[in-house]
């Protein structure tokens, strides 16, 4: 493994760039990587100066290798993942170098299970996708609320010493304000094209095209909201290390939209919307895309608030539930990728192989770090 310093490919993005900032906060040694020097070195001089940069192109796997020979942790923020990702993930698992990203999208959690999860494990290093806001509160507080169902209904049985699987896991996200940006955008279009997976009686299926609206009772002060499936990338993270029968993601149908007024007309279009994007309709959308604005504004960012709520019901029906609240979605993936790299670059990390952020960390401690609020209660 490197000498500790963390390096940042795709800094030069929305995303990476306030990652970048955050570790100049922290005051953690870094490398600025991505495939443009002009850029790379504008940001450099943003932060203050004194802090390197390495510009290298995705299709040049040994210039990644020689990025990477160092470091003890690569954080990427590249994405669409599914393009741009795998490259990354491959340089670190073959240099030994722990790797952890921003990720949103479902396909790529597989895509790194399925190719590098042994590679990882033989490697010895983490391989720790989606810790961002999406999905890292929503598989802690799940973590969380889970171990606490499955204790409760452990404590009560007459056979403590082999407790059975949760018969359900739901995860909820509540968001308002919330600004995408162009890669955010870019992703939910490949989201929607792909259909996703669903996690049902065990194993993983094809989602259904057809979707659903259902109500989600969250805590106060949101209290019933109407909610439908997504393709959370929750699906792929959490069965892997939480024992479970059913997962369920769900996000408020006025978050999907953007506008309360178009709430109701979400579970219509959505799978009308799903099979636009695999038309020659797709080029058009994503032309449409790169016209947007990179991101929001700071003060557009301070004005967000988030809900992720998690109900785990035990096989004897007992349920525990959790709640994150927080806000400035991307600046919460900007410090929870940081917190992440900084405990991966830690002499006492030990984690090895694919994994999930609420598998490689103790979930109470790093919410904590964070700033994020949570807490548990009985469902």
């Amino acid at each position: 493994m490197g000498n500790g310093a963390i390096a940042v490919y795709g800094a030069t993005g929305f995303t990476g760039t306030l990652v970048a900032h955050e570790l100049r906060r922290r005051e953690i040694d870094c490398v600025l990587a991505g495939r443009d020097a002009a850029k790379l070195a504008r940001l450099a001089e943003r932060l203050g100066g004194g802090v390197s940069t390495h510009a290298v192109e995705l299709e040049d796997r040994d210039g990644l290798r020689h990025l990477l020979g160092d470091r003890a942790v690569v954080i990427d923020c590249a994405g669409p993942f599914m393009r741009w990702g795998e490259p990354v993930a491959r340089a670190a698992v073959e240099t030994g170098t722990h790797y952890v990203d921003t990720t949103g999208e479902q396909s790529y959690v597989e895509l790194l299970h399925r190719r590098f999860g042994d590679a990882a494990r033989a490697a010895e290093v983490a391989v720790i996708p989606a810790a961002g806001f999406d999905y890292l509160p929503g598989d802690m507080i799940a973590t969380l609320a889970a171990e606490a169902a499955i204790a409760d209904a452990t404590t009560a049985a007459a056979d403590a010493t082999a407790p059975a699987p949760l018969r359900e896991l739901t995860i909820a996200y509540a968001t308002s304000g919330v600004r995408p940006t162009r890669g955010t955008t870019r992703t939910v279009l490949e989201q929607a094209r792909d259909g996703g997976l669903v996690y049902r009686d065990g194993d993983w299926r094809p989602a259904p095209l057809r979707v659903r609206r259902a109500r989600f009772d969250f805590p106060a002060p949101l209290g019933s909201q109407p909610v439908t499936r997504y393709p959370s990338g929750e699906v792929a993270i959490v069965p892997r290390h939480i024992p479970t029968e059913r997962l369920n993601t769900l996000m408020t149908v006025e978050t999907l939209a953007g506008d309360r007024r178009l709430a109701p007309l979400v579970p219509l279009l959505m799978p009308a919307f799903a099979l636009a994007l695999r038309t020659p309709l797709a080029g058009l959308l994503h032309a449409g895309v790169d016209r947007l604005r990179e991101g929001p504004s700071e003060a557009q960012r301070a004005a967000e608030s988030f809900t992720v709520a998690a109900v785990a019901e035990a096989a004897d029906g007992r349920r525990r539930a959790g709640v994150v609240r927080g806000g400035d979605v991307y600046g919460t993936t900007a410090a929870t990728i940081v917190e992440a790299a900084v405990r991966m670059a830690a002499p006492e990390f030990s984690a090895r192989g694919v994994l999930a952020p609420g598998e490689a960390f103790d979930p109470a401690s790093f919410l904590d770090a964070v700033g994020l609020s949570w807490e548990l209660e009985p469902a």
